[in-house]
């Protein structure tokens, strides 16, 4: 099966490697940029109606080769689909984000833990009702 991923846009973050990002986003009060290239404009028509998002981004510096990983804070290896680790055979990132600007195509958001640089795939509203069990 071949499969074709499209980037939207581009994520810039104070995060140049993977020991500068926190481990996890939430964990951070920093904020990101998230720049939704123009062809995708219209895609965002409604988006600033939500405080928070989900965003799915390209872990482009991520390994690929592993299956098993010890995961932070922990002394043994677990399956990578037991684990939240960047390591993947398709390194794609989730990661629920508030937004706190948006202007035009250019999205200012807390909790992100990109890389800069990174590759944007898509973007979700949160729905409380929908994405809390």
């Amino acid at each position: 099966m071949d499969m074709k991923l499209i980037p939207i846009g581009v994520i810039n973050s104070q995060y140049l490697t993977k020991d500068d990002a926190p481990h996890q986003g939430r964990y951070s009060t920093e904020t990101s940029t998230i720049t939704v290239f123009d062809e995708f404009l219209d895609g965002l028509d409604g988006l600033d109606a939500n405080k928070y998002l989900i965003i799915l981004y390209w872990q482009d510096c991520a390994e690929r080769d592993k299956l098993k990983v010890i995961p932070h804070g922990k002394i043994k290896k677990r399956g990578i689909f037991s684990t939240r680790a960047p390591v993947r055979p398709n390194p794609i990132a989730f990661c629920l984000v508030e937004l706190v600007d948006m202007n035009r195509n250019k999205l200012t958001v807390k909790w992100l833990d990109a890389l800069d640089g990174s590759p944007l795939l898509d973007i979700k509203p949160y729905w409380e009702e929908l994405d809390t069990i």
